[in-house]
């Protein structure tokens, strides 16, 4: 259901588009905004056109100066599907070319070694309960875990909500996210016995929230900001401040992921080609493309660090989530 107030003539149209993309299950909450913004936008600057036309779209596409190009990119797919249904529904509407959605330059990853990674979770799992933010020590190793072990994305991880962690099955519903697509992530059952136990405490402090990470205050999600000022912190305390290779960020845990993952198939034997489409679906890549540039890394990476340990996966569960140990 369209939570936020319409009032362009395309605001029917909009409701309507709403309404068949929760029948399919998805929230689509974020695009809810966007449309939102779409629909404030065409009271402003075309009152009376009453067709998602050509004009109407270029118009849309402008990048605005305080907009990056993941979010302008965000910003088209989400008309790209709002015209895809006006013309499923019999009504002609402009759909603005792919080919104009192009993706910036590749941001050059850094893949994370195991002596970083190790150091990485010692810092993790250290943190002392905060009197502002008393479970801060339970969301921080889990959080990062599950970046590092499944290859979600930051935002994936950080809005994920109770309702979509399947604790019996061990499987995450990951919905809409880029490129406005949902899908189910397998944990392994490690992990999924850390995050049973996790839930378990940080419920007890915040039993109303709906987030499975819940924010200092418990009335929301962390931010962005927080995940990457507490990223930095876990190096520090487990004491790397320098790195070889380009400068690390939070999203790099799902390159080493995915990277990981295709070095341990070349370990073991098997046909990377045919395990490729598996990994995409996993991570849920819109462009085969987008999975097929870790092969390219391997060689890189193996220069810089001469293997990968994937076993030492299994000493990063840490201790401290012993129920003796609370």
């Amino acid at each position: 259901m369209m939570k936020y107030p319409l009032s362009s003539s395309f605001a029917s149209r909009i409701a309507a588009f709403v309404d068949y993309k929760n029948s399919l299950g998805h929230s689509y909450e974020e695009s809810c905004r966007i449309l939102w913004k779409f629909d404030t936008f065409c009271c402003d600057k075309f009152p009376e056109k009453n067709h998602f036309d050509r004009d109407i779209a270029m118009a849309w596409l402008e990048m605005r100066e305080t907009e990056g190009r993941a979010g302008h990119r965000n910003r088209i797919m989400v008309l790209r599907e709002f015209a895809r249904y006006l013309n499923a529904v019999g009504e002609k509407a402009y759909l603005i070319p792919i080919a104009m959605t192009t993706k910036g330059p590749r941001y050059i990853p850094h893949i994370f070694t195991t002596s970083e990674i190790t150091a990485f979770f010692y810092g993790a799992d250290h943190f002392v309960p905060h009197e502002k933010a008393p479970a801060r020590h339970l969301v921080i190793p889990v959080f990062y875990r599950l970046l590092y072990c499944c290859g979600l994305r930051p935002s994936e991880a950080r809005l994920l909500r109770k309702e979509n962690v399947e604790l019996v099955r061990g499987v995450l519903y990951i919905e809409e996210s880029k490129g406005h697509k949902d899908r189910a992530v397998v944990v392994a059952d490690d992990l999924l016995r850390l995050m049973r136990n996790y839930l378990l405490k940080v419920t007890s402090i915040y039993p109303n929230c709906p987030f499975f990470f819940p924010r200092y205050d418990g009335m929301g999600a962390y931010s962005k900001l927080w995940t990457e000022e507490m990223f930095w912190l876990c190096f520090q305390m487990g004491g790397i401040t320098r790195f070889d290779g380009p400068k690390p960020r939070v999203y790099d845990f799902r390159h080493t992921f995915a990277t990981e993952c295709i070095c341990r198939w070349m370990r073991e034997g098997k046909d990377v080609d045919a395990m490729l489409p598996f990994l995409s679906a996993y991570m849920g890549h819109a462009r085969f493309e987008d999975t097929a540039y870790y092969i390219h890394m391997i060689p890189d990476f193996y220069q810089r660090t001469g293997t990968i340990d994937i076993a030492a996966y299994e000493s990063l569960l840490p201790e401290v989530y012993d129920e003796n140990k609370g």
